[in-house]
């Protein structure tokens, strides 16, 4: 048993670029409740935060920008070519990560918890989980990722990967391996098929639903299997702007969650949002053109 034991928490982790926050993404459309520990860190050193002054005493004013804050490419460089220097960021870190995500996991009401974090077994955070798993790429992969998604030259993403611990490091220590080297479909299916697999407390008997009267408007939250129609309604409703395929939103699904508003089974409105460590933010919202939108919504 984890550290948490009124929670399932899975620890979720891989070498760079290889889709963590991906699979992530996937178990809270699941139902899981999502932390991001790489986040958190970088929130511990942000100015104000409790671990800014520490940083800034142990490797000097030199890394602030001229705003005052941490120039996170500056204090890269000396740690990451430094073990020694790492160790001295981790020891000032990793202790307000494991408080931060302690109170997150203690206040989440989802009886399933991952926590997403690239350093799980070196800051021992494995050993409070119930279950580990890793995602496995290609180095191949990884190099093209970054290079596609984070703009970096071929040489500096080559170097990052390199960099990396072994991957079978962490494939050895591994409950479950998700193999993220295909389509977003095939990474999903082995989600879901562990995720079935997970030990879950059992569902409250729903109360009866009443049935929608025509034209009602209905909030439910999107799954990766509306790809299609969310695609197709927003494609329809741009008039020509966007043109978007079902694997288009499988993919955006790999980033943020979606609330579909339905009007006599039909898709009506949609809005794109995400969570990050309880900060939730929409950043995209549609809505068709009917003029009926003073009709009483149903969650």
């Amino acid at each position: 048993m984890g550290r948490w034991p009124s929670k399932h928490v899975i620890g979720l982790t891989g070498n760079i670029a290889t889709g963590k926050s991906v699979v992530r993404k996937m178990l809270e459309h699941l139902g899981a409740y999502g932390i991001d520990a790489d986040t958190l860190a970088h929130r511990a050193v942000a100015k104000g935060a409790p671990g800014f002054s520490a940083v800034v005493q142990t490797f000097g004013e030199w890394i602030l920008d001229p705003e005052g804050h941490i120039d996170r490419t500056k204090l890269a460089r000396v740690v990451f070519g430094d073990a020694v220097a790492l160790r001295r960021l981790e020891a000032i870190v990793h202790p307000l990560v494991s408080q931060a995500i302690d109170i997150l996991v203690r206040r989440a009401n989802q009886d399933v918890v991952v926590i997403e974090a690239i350093k799980l077994f070196e800051s021992n955070l494995a050993s409070s989980c119930d279950v580990v798993w890793v995602v496995h790429s290609t180095e191949e992969l990884q190099v093209q990722r970054l290079v596609q998604k984070r703009k970096m030259s071929l040489n500096i993403a080559q170097q990052r990967v390199d960099a990396q611990p072994p991957q079978v490091d962490k494939l050895k220590l591994a409950d479950v391996v998700i193999e993220n080297n295909g389509s977003f479909d095939e990474t999903w299916a082995q989600v879901q098929d562990h995720w079935a697999k997970l030990p879950k407390a059992e569902e409250p008997v729903p109360e009866p639903i009443t049935p929608l009267l025509p034209g009602e408007l209905h909030i439910r939250r999107g799954l990766p299997q509306d790809a299609q129609a969310i695609a197709a309604f927003i494609s329809e409703i741009s008039r020509g702007k966007r043109s978007l395929s079902r694997q288009d939103m499988m993919a955006t699904f790999g980033q943020k969650a979606f609330h579909l508003i339905e009007r006599d089974g039909q898709v009506a409105g949609a809005a794109g949002w995400q969570v990050e460590n309880l900060v939730a933010r929409i950043d995209e919202l549609h809505f068709d053109s009917d003029p009926h939108w003073n009709k009483p919504f149903r969650f």
